[in-house]
């Protein structure tokens, strides 16, 4: 099992699931841990929990990322600090 990005995907990851793509752009349909997956299938396989609480939604493993991709990405493009404010 792999997510969109090549990583292997494995039960118990933190994941974005991006999907229901409007005027051909994705949005994030699910963000929490990935469970129920079984090896050797990249599409709908396994189950992601919510980490705020809710419904559980179906995993589609090449429309999610894991969330340390997801954290990478931000900070390659300088969002993963705070602005200094008051």
């Amino acid at each position: 099992m792999h997510y969109r990005n090549g990583r292997e995907a494995k039960n118990g990851d933190k994941v974005v699931s991006l999907a229901g793509y409007s005027n051909g752009k994705p949005i994030i349909n699910a963000i929490g841990i990935l469970f129920d997956a079984t090896p050797g299938n990249d599409y709908c396989n396994g189950m992601i929990a919510p980490i705020t609480g809710g419904a559980v939604t179906g995993a589609c493993m090449c429309d999610c990322l894991h969330m340390d991709d997801v954290m990478a990405i931000l900070a390659e493009k300088g969002l993963d600090k705070r602005p200094e404010g008051k």
